[in-house]
């Protein structure tokens, strides 16, 4: 058992991963700030409300707790507002990560994994895309994880911080024994505003049918929220086992089509989704599909979802949950 730091540990991503760390039996305490995540969505008694540059409450977190390692979530992550607002993104996603590394220096905190992204490819050369092609974000937010995975690699020189990127695709789903599931606002993920217009016959904005793709819309790689965090908890205990630093791909190696998960959405509710095609979304790559082969084979890790049907299933089970309670 370790104890572990989860920042932005009440979002949707880091609240699946925190839940499986107490299910392996660590010791987990939350920080977040609650303007993306929700204190429901971590266990009681283990949220601290604390934001990255709040450094006073920062330091008595870390003085009041031992921690073995980080895992870092606490970031902004819609695209199109990064290209609205880069100064704010530069300042959340660089500088808190900058205040949140040196907190961890001063306290002695060896281990790190870090939530970056696909973004950092921007439009790739090959696909599905390997973890060494060129790092051309397309948008402030790619640029953002970018910046942060070089911090870490001079860190990894110069302190002997440890630390696993894991640069996912697109993640989905939800974990029905959790009852947690995407409740972002405003939300701009497809699967979520799909099933909203499912739920409300209000139709669905594709943005973009001209692409170079076989049907004119972008292609994501989709990775349902448990695989990923259980990715999160290989590459944790790759560090606490004393492995070395890392960037590693978090996907299926699948790619589908907006149009393709529309479809994949009305096989799992059995209804029809509403949509209409409108402009593309300023900073968004035509395809983006992981080669997570490094990832399969250095840690072990191999995805439980293999259908998007099942893991858009998962996401309507969790929207009717929504709506019951």
């Amino acid at each position: 058992m370790a104890s572990i730091l989860v920042t932005g540990g009440a979002g949707y991503i880091g609240a699946h991963t925190a839940r499986l760390l107490l299910e392996e039996r660590h010791d987990v305490q939350v920080f977040d700030d609650l303007s993306k995540g929700y204190a429901h969505n971590v266990p009681k008694g283990r949220l601290h409300i604390i934001n990255l540059h709040d450094t006073a409450s920062l330091e008595a977190l870390f003085a009041t707790h031992h921690f073995d390692a980080v895992i870092h979530f606490a970031a902004f992550i819609a695209v199109g507002e990064s290209m609205q607002e880069p100064e704010r993104y530069f300042r959340n996603n660089v500088g808190g990560s900058v205040a949140l590394l040196e907190m961890m220096r001063r306290h002695r905190v060896r281990r790190l994994v870090f939530s970056s992204t696909a973004a950092v490819y921007g439009d790739p050369e090959t696909t599905p895309i390997p973890e060494d092609a060129p790092l051309r974000p397309k948008n402030p937010y790619g640029e953002s994880k970018l910046m942060v995975e070089r911090i870490l690699e001079w860190l990894d020189r110069t302190s002997g911080l440890r630390s696993v990127s894991l640069r996912y695709f697109n993640a989905c789903g939800a974990e029905p024994r959790y009852g947690i599931g995407e409740e972002h606002q405003p939300e701009t993920h497809l699967v979520p505003l799909i099933l909203r217009a499912v739920r409300t016959g209000e139709p669905l904005t594709v943005f973009g049918g001209d692409y170079p793709t076989p049907d004119g819309t972008c292609i994501r790689d989709y990775i349902h929220v448990s695989d990923l965090a259980e990715a999160h908890v290989r590459a944790l205990e790759h560090l606490l086992d004393g492995g070395g630093s890392g960037v590693f791909n978090a996907g299926t190696g699948r790619g589908y089509s907006v149009l393709e998960v529309i479809r994949a959405a009305e096989k799992a509710t059995g209804m029809p989704v509403p949509f209409r095609y409108g402009p593309r979304r300023e900073g968004d790559a035509a395809a983006l599909v992981a080669d997570s082969s490094k990832l399969k084979k250095t840690l072990n890790w191999k995805p439980q979802y293999e259908t998007l049907e099942a893991m858009v299933g998962t996401a309507w089970e969790f929207e009717q949950h929504r709506r019951r309670v």
